[in-house]
């Protein structure tokens, strides 16, 4: 029977890929959309009703649906006037969650995104598919007002009734009644904005370091050993992480295999690092953050944008040592151990633009960090051999893991401001994308509650 059932479910997966990749007909946003509805809400009538649609549409589009695909979507009872209890199949859950990638391969992302373990579109790929997914939202009903810019909140008796915004023509007042508020880790001006306006936040832990760049061909030769350089393995990449015996945790961040370290800085006067790869992953170098964990307690003050002011510190910090120009302080992993200033590089070149500086990272460093950093070095040699070699290249500052701030809210997802959803990385509820997608749709669920 289990040989059977894993034996159907092989055919389900090649089919549904099959028939996504030709054809909207069969399955399209719509249906996807009421799947998503009906899985959250355990109702057909109550998905029916989050579309404004009729209970009938839904159950005859499911249905048509189903005969298209040939596979069971939903499964329950119709329940008359209270809708019954509606839940998606298991062939439907499948289907569900292989066909956002596919959304995402029609607006332009690659097809291996559908196969690899750890999807990638590439920094030169995403732009073209975010474009046609904007399209979409917008032939959906969806305003983008870009250079629109969220300046005051109004508010009456606790409740949020408006919000002021600033565009290019001046200032005006758009009247709301739920906002989910879901700004980027690095929206301080929002975050200033909040604090005026006496929304609750505190500060919250992140990670503070480096991006660490070696030779792709070395990390390859390292993990893949007398296969590296077969052309049917990919660029390697790495997940390290250790403890200082202080306590401290230091861990890899956002590898970027055949990539290149960017400039990410968002203010004058700053120097921030980030790293990327293009699709293809066929660069040189391979670099991730090398980050150590701070909390609230290493910032010195317990005022809610404690965090904000003290990245600014480390950036600004950087920036002078960088000599202007948002050129990045850069050292060698043996100089940086042994304290002396590097004055070029060995075999690694430094992929930053628009440029490095050689120096002594404990310059502009807190020594609680590097003391962390030298102490992480050997023990993830240990784990991945190379990983400290003499050449690889430490490049300042990484500050932006994840958001200084956590905006509270409680069970109900509202701030103490009712109507105010925050929501997302920058309001301090996720650490990643895939992780603040989530919680977009656990904020769109609590707002369906209020209103249903």
């Amino acid at each position: 029977m289990e040989e059977k059932e894993e034996t159907l479910r092989q055919k389900l997966r090649y089919d549904m890929r099959l028939r996504v990749s030709r054809t909207d007909h069969a399955f399209g946003p719509g249906v996807a959309e009421l799947m998503e509805h009906v899985e959250a809400t355990g109702s057909l009538l109550k998905g029916c009703k989050c579309m404004q649609m009729a209970y009938s549409k839904g159950w005859k589009i499911l249905k048509r649906a189903e005969e298209d695909l040939g596979i069971p979507l939903v499964q329950g009872n119709r329940g008359g006037s209270n809708g019954g209890q509606t839940v998606l199949t298991p062939e439907g859950k499948e289907f569900l969650k292989r066909y956002r990638p596919e959304e995402l391969v029609r607006c332009g992302a690659p097809e291996s995104i559908l196969t690899d373990a750890k999807p990638h579109v590439g920094t030169d790929m995403l732009h073209i598919a975010l474009q046609n997914l904007r399209q979409e939202l917008l032939s959906l009903g969806a305003q983008v007002r870009f250079g629109h810019r969220l300046e005051g909140l109004e508010s009456r008796d606790g409740v949020l009734t408006g919000l002021h915004v600033r565009a290019g023509e001046g200032t005006y007042r758009l009247p709301v009644r739920s906002v989910v508020l879901a700004p980027g880790h690095s929206a301080r001006d929002t975050f200033q904005m909040l604090y005026e306006a006496g929304v609750p936040m505190e500060a919250k832990p992140f990670a503070v370091g480096v991006r660490i760049e070696h030779r792709q061909r070395d990390m390859d030769a390292a993990q893949y050993r007398q296969y590296a350089g077969h052309p049917c393995l990919p660029a390697s990449t790495y997940k390290l992480s250790c403890h200082t015996a202080a306590g401290r945790g230091v861990f890899s961040f956002c590898v970027c295999p055949g990539g290149q370290v960017v400039a990410a800085a968002s203010e004058p006067g700053r120097v921030v690092t980030n790293g990327m790869s293009h699709y293809a992953r066929s660069g040189e170098s391979i670099n991730g953050g090398m980050l150590v964990g701070v909390t609230p307690e290493d910032f010195g003050t317990d005022h809610p944008l404690a965090g904000v002011a003290w990245q600014r510190q480390l950036e600004a910090a950087a920036f002078r040592l960088g000599g202007g120009g948002f050129r990045a302080p850069c050292q060698r992993v043996e100089d940086f151990l042994a304290h002396r200033p590097s004055t070029g590089p060995g075999a690694v070149l430094p992929s930053y633009r628009p440029g490095v500086t050689w120096c002594d990272l404990h310059d502009c460093l807190p020594p609680f960090l590097t003391e962390a950093m030298e102490q992480a070095l050997p023990l993830l040699e240990r784990k991945l051999r190379g990983y400290a070699q003499p050449d690889a290249l430490l490049t300042a500052v990484e500050t932006r893991s994840s958001s200084p701030v956590r905006i509270l809210r409680d069970e109900s997802g509202q701030s103490a401001l009712r109507g105010l959803y925050p929501c997302g990385e920058g309001a301090g509820y996720a650490g990643g994308i895939l992780s603040a997608a989530a919680d977009g749709m656990r904020c769109a669920e609590k707002i369906w509650e209020v209103y249903s």
